[in-house]
């Protein structure tokens, strides 16, 4: 299987697996932060196989509170989810959605924290799917049983590395939401606007081409160039509940960077009122 650095796939090399027949499972989840339900999309037309999963319900755990509008869910809760949606030890997983990658990117992050290293993002989404001449078929789809079993229980401490609100201040700190959100012209949805102090702000679109594919290696250098982001600085990633963070890392990490996820993200920062707020473009 042809992957960008174990993190994406291209619609050629995911067209190719399916029609050999080889075990696969695909895995739907459309999610916008104004259409947070992706389902009725799902069902007029998805990959073939591929089953429909909520990130709101799903792929958060809204019980945890203190830790921002998308908790990360439990190991077991989501070893049962995955279950559900088919996955089995030793089959690859691949993930797509319609919206700039944050729902295949958040499902990619969540998994892979879980301990699930064979998980691919399609590359460019549904849309690149179509452009590749990918087949669409409608209705849900039920699949058997998996029997995946998940080796992280706390996420928060899993498989891949994340901040606490304590410790964004020992990284080079990235946000990735829009810029008039980062400068606090605007917020929409949490109770305060601005951002963490000392971060810089690099928007997950900006790591998306205009197809929606991710940006190649040497763009990537250049995006974080711009940004004063050093070769051998450890970097952090947020956003405003730690959804569209997970694009700018599958990124990074594609590059070969890893970066760490602060899965409270501003809206775990910003609802501590002894929390210090920046506003501006710096």
């Amino acid at each position: 299987m042809a992957t960008r650095s174990g993190v994406l796939m291209t619609a050629q090399d995911l067209i190719g697996r399916i029609t050999s027949g080889e075990p696969m499972t695909v895995l739907d989840v459309r999610w916008q932060l104004t259409e947070p339900d992706g389902r009725s999309a799902y069902l007029a037309g998805h990959l073939p196989g591929a089953v429909y999963v909520s990130l709101e319900d799903e792929l958060s755990d809204h019980t945890v509170v203190g830790r921002g509008r998308h908790p990360l869910p439990s190991g077991p809760t989501l070893t049962a989810a995955a279950r559900r949606w088919g996955v089995c030890d030793g089959r690859p997983v691949v993930v797509y959605d319609d919206w700039n990658r944050a729902g295949s990117a958040r499902a990619w992050w969540v998994l892979r924290a879980a301990g699930l290293t064979d998980v691919y993002i399609l590359d460019g989404g549904l849309a690149g799917w179509k452009a590749a001449g990918g087949p669409l078929d409608t209705g849900a789809v039920e699949p058997d049983a998996g029997d995946v079993t998940l080796s992280h229980d706390d996420l928060y401490a899993g498989a891949m590395p994340t901040l606490s609100a304590d410790e964004v201040d020992t990284v080079l700190l990235l946000d990735a939401r829009a810029p008039e959100r980062f400068r606090g012209d605007v917020e929409p949805v949490d109770p305060v606007a601005g951002h963490i102090p000392g971060a810089r702000n690099l928007p997950s679109t900006a790591v998306l081409a205009g197809d929606g594919t991710f940006l190649a290696d040497t763009e990537i250098d250049a995006q974080l160039a711009r940004r004063g982001v050093g070769d051998a600085q450890a970097v952090g990633v947020y956003c405003g509940s730690g959804v569209t963070a997970a694009v700018a890392i599958a990124a990074l990490t594609a590059r070969g960077r890893p970066a760490a996820l602060f899965p409270g993200s501003w809206s775990q920062w910003s609802s501590d009122p002894t929390r210090a707020v920046a506003r501006g473009p710096q």
